[in-house]
């Protein structure tokens, strides 16, 4: 039986904004989608609904209240209930070198996890790992930067992402760890076989514990004077160095 920790369960439902992410929700049969507000010309462009859901016409301004301030709604909100997370199981399966997987240690941002999934979808990732306590959870703000990604990319929360890594590891995954002070660069640490990148937040970097379950520490060889690139930044250009710099495998 397929295992999912759910991250519904007691949590109140939430609401998405904007073009990308409602229609992205609303054609993704594992959301619950609860209520769509939208402007008649918003919900003239989406046109029939594939379920039956509560739809209630407003102006702009009424959906504005129903957002953070400033929130770019684009005449859409809709209320669904959080995504069930994927166990690391499911989310590993077989291993497939054109399928990375992303780890992400300690970032929080919404903005900057919304990013790294929008890229992670972009460059053909299989997943995004995260620790349950150490990331943000579901938001209209990161589903907006995640720009529909959310709904597609499977986005799996463990207890210790320690043993997440080990997991990896088990199942055949070359871990690495980007760190700014590393020696080799990605492209010399890039190997044969599906990869795992592994992500510190801005500032700490990865943890001890976390890089001691890399197989190797890499960084991205960016120029002199420029001390870092942002999380999410680095997460893109990381990726796009898998998808292309990858060493064959020899057969």
């Amino acid at each position: 039986m397929t295992r999912r920790r759910s991250r519904a369960l007691g949590r109140a439902p939430l609401r998405l904004y904007g073009r990308h992410a409602v229609e992205a929700a609303l054609s993704n049969p594992r959301r619950r989608c609860l209520r769509l507000y939208g402007t008649p010309e918003a919900l003239a462009a989406i046109g029939p609904l594939a379920v039956p859901l509560s739809v209630q016409p407003g102006a702009p301004a009424d959906l504005a209240r129903l957002v953070p301030a400033e929130a770019p709604h684009q005449g859409l909100v809709l209320e669904v209930e959080p995504l069930d997370a994927p166990h690391l199981d499911e989310a590993i399966g077989a291993p497939d070198p054109a399928a990375p997987i992303v780890v992400l240690d300690q970032v929080t941002d919404p903005q900057n996890v919304g990013a790294i999934l929008r890229s992670a979808a972009a460059f053909g990732a299989r997943a995004l790992v995260t620790q349950d306590r150490h990331s943000p959870p579901e938001t209209g703000a990161l589903a907006r930067a995640a720009s529909g990604t959310l709904e597609r990319l499977p986005w799996v929360r463990v207890v210790n992402l320690a043993r997440a890594l080990e997991a990896m590891a088990a199942r055949g995954y070359w871990r690495i760890g980007l760190d700014a002070a590393a020696r080799a660069t990605l492209a010399e640490a890039l190997v044969p076989g599906p990869v795992a990148l592994v992500l510190g937040a801005e500032g700490e970097g990865l943890r001890p514990n976390v890089a001691a379950h890399c197989d190797v520490l890499a960084r991205l060889p960016i120029a002199p004077g420029v001390e870092s690139l942002n999380v999410s930044a680095a997460a893109a250009v990381a990726l796009y160095a898998a998808s292309v710099g990858r060493p064959r495998e020899q057969g």
